[in-house]
């Protein structure tokens, strides 16, 4: 006998973990959300929200919450770097698509926009609407470990109240219990890469900076003190958390020397520092050390038992990715093991998980370290690559603002080095291009995609499968625009077609398992600004098969001959998708 049976076990309530509840919850899955501390996110770590995410969001019918608490895109803007808030600005960079020239590609990609949303007010989203929708959700409960056989998992978990320990009798189990995960632990996932890189501390703290921030209002100032080329995440930084009094601070250490105990004096001394003005009056609210990892799972499930977020990819803060991608993770497993529970795909459908997530782990996981190491260029233009004094800092940039031909040579290669951060504060291509290649996407025999621009700088839209379906404005029967977007998801396969692709239409409602038929140019759909024709590269009868996550599974550019071959070729297609 079991203390309790629920379908899936989820272990840890950060991004991952709540997004996943919320999912399975929405999807009718039983589900139970099990996290170790009394408490969601008591720091506010992970903030930058994607455009991916908020379409995530918006599918889950909690895009308007996100957007009532977290700061929008025009108080993100203008990333600053300089020698202190109170002190020298380097130079700037318009950040996170506000830009002129980027926004417009940033508004054409997504019904949504980016968002600042510290995790203190991400994490209580997810799991209270997951509650809602009839997860059950246990708080001061630790998971000690695990079983698998062929028909489920029995977890042993301890009451940290109470002191007692249980089992719960599972279906399957994910684990999104963070960077220590025990679960991966557990089943043994293969972790490559390096951990423990460099070392970093952050300080939340709050102060009144507003005199100092809000005329170049943005989310991140990156100050160049003394050491900052020493550990960390490539500078200093004082991180907006809400404008313009609540803050947090990351400052490197050596990691090869013990780990600093700091008191409230020591941090204040550094944020008085960083701030450039003694006389701000301080409150220290927490402290803490992590990290930098380059760490990535190159599975990311065995048997019944699947790992998402910081459990399978582990990473510093650059490029605001963490969160991201554990929230995508989610998003495509849940409603993977939805269709097997409710008997509508094979359980093999569950291998594709780690075969499109992992590649995607892996990038990110290179990409934030490589948006780490591109400090180095600002360095070595301002001459102190090999550390500096403020001394040594206020010569190097003399000389790089000198009315000279060496001053000249210094700025170009300081505006150089700051635009080569546009590959951490505007990679959208790194947000949005992300591909899957797996069992659950079908060829379709077109040639290999050619990517116009570059791919980690600019979203390229197609409906190539394994690509994300484009975002087009459409028109509703009222006359209100609407995402192609908002057509899709909730759960469901969908089945795209036009006005003259009525024989999709029939072949949708034969299939075995509940496929949404979207008809863009009908009432409700119309392609008013026939941004759906330049997008869609299918002829109008053709067809696009639509995954619960958005995903493209397989697409026909024309509708076969006779309404009997389309009603095969989409049962053929959906069959080899699930795996059934």
């Amino acid at each position: 006998m079991h203390d309790c049976e629920t379908d899936v076990l989820v272990v840890g309530a950060g991004p991952a973990g709540g997004s996943a509840a919320l999912l399975l919850a929405t999807y009718g899955v039983r589900t139970l959300l099990v996290n170790k501390y009394g408490w969601l996110a008591n720091t506010p770590r992970a903030h930058i929200t994607n455009q991916r995410t908020m379409e995530v969001l918006r599918d889950l019918g909690v895009e308007d919450e996100a957007l009532a608490v977290g700061s929008p895109p025009e108080l993100m803007g203008d990333t600053v770097f300089c020698t202190a808030l109170a002190g020298a600005e380097i130079g700037r960079i318009r950040s996170w698509g506000t830009g002129e020239r980027s926004a417009t590609e940033y508004g054409a990609a997504s019904p949504c926009t980016m968002i600042d949303l510290p995790q203190t007010y991400l994490e209580p989203i997810l799991v209270t609407r997951a509650a809602a929708r009839g997860a059950k959700v246990r708080m001061d409960t630790e998971f000690l470990d695990l079983q698998q056989d062929d028909d489920g998992v029995t977890a042993r978990l301890r009451d940290r109240v109470r002191g007692d320990e249980f089992t719960v009798r599972a279906r399957y189990v994910i684990g999104a219990d963070g960077a220590r995960s025990r679960v991966a632990e557990q089943i043994g996932l293969p972790i490559d890469g390096q951990a423990g890189k460099a070392g970093s501390m952050n300080i939340v703290f709050n102060a009144d900076l507003s005199r100092f921030v809000a005329h170049r209002p943005s989310v991140l100032y990156w100050v160049l003190r003394p050491g900052a080329h020493l550990g960390g995440i490539g500078m200093g930084l004082v991180r907006m958390v809400r404008p313009w009094n609540e803050w947090l601070l990351t400052w490197g250490y050596d990691i090869d020397g013990p780990p600093p105990e700091l008191t409230g004096e020591q941090a204040r001394q550094i944020v008085h520092d960083l701030i450039g003005d003694p006389s701000v009056p301080v409150e220290i609210t927490s402290t803490s050390l992590w990290t930098v990892n380059h760490n990535y799972a190159a599975q990311y499930s065995v048997g019944r038992v699947f790992c998402a977020g910081d459990a399978v990819h582990r990473h510093p803060p650059s490029n605001g990715l963490g969160s991201n991608t554990s929230i995508q993770d989610s998003y495509n497993l849940a409603w993977k093991l939805a269709m097997v529970l409710e008997g509508h795909a094979d359980p093999a459908l569950l291998d594709t998980y780690s075969a499109e997530r992992a590649p995607v782990g892996k990038q990110i996981v290179d990409r934030a370290n490589l948006s780490r190491d591109q400090f180095g260029p600002i360095f070595e233009a301002l001459g102190v690559a090999g550390g500096a004094n403020d001394e040594g800092i206020e010569r190097g940039l003399a000389a790089c603002w000198a009315d000279d031909a060496e001053g000249g040579k210094r700025r170009r290669a300081l505006h150089e080095a700051i635009q080569l951060k546009n590959y951490e504060f505007n990679a959208h291509g790194v947000e949005l291009n992300q591909r899957y290649r797996s069992a659950a996407v079908l060829d379709d025999g077109s040639p290999e995609e050619v990517w116009e621009q570059d791919a980690d700088l600019h979203h390229q839209p197609t409906t190539r499968p394994g690509a994300k379906l484009p975002h087009a404005w459409l028109v509703d029967a009222e006359g209100h625009r609407i995402s192609t977007l908002d057509l899709v998801g909730g759960g469901e396969f969908s089945v795209v077609t036009g006005l003259s692709g009525q024989v999709w239409q029939q072949a949708a409602a034969g299939c075995g398992v509940p496929v949404r038929t979207v008809v863009i140019g009908a009432e409700g759909a119309r392609d008013a600004y026939g941004d759906w024709h330049r997008l869609s590269e299918v002829d109008e009868d053709g067809c696009l098969l639509v995954r619960p996550d958005g995903y493209i599974a397989w697409r026909r550019a024309t509708s076969p001959d006779t309404p009997e071959a389309a009603a095969e070729e989409l049962r053929t297609a959906l069959r080899a998708v699930l795996h059934r």
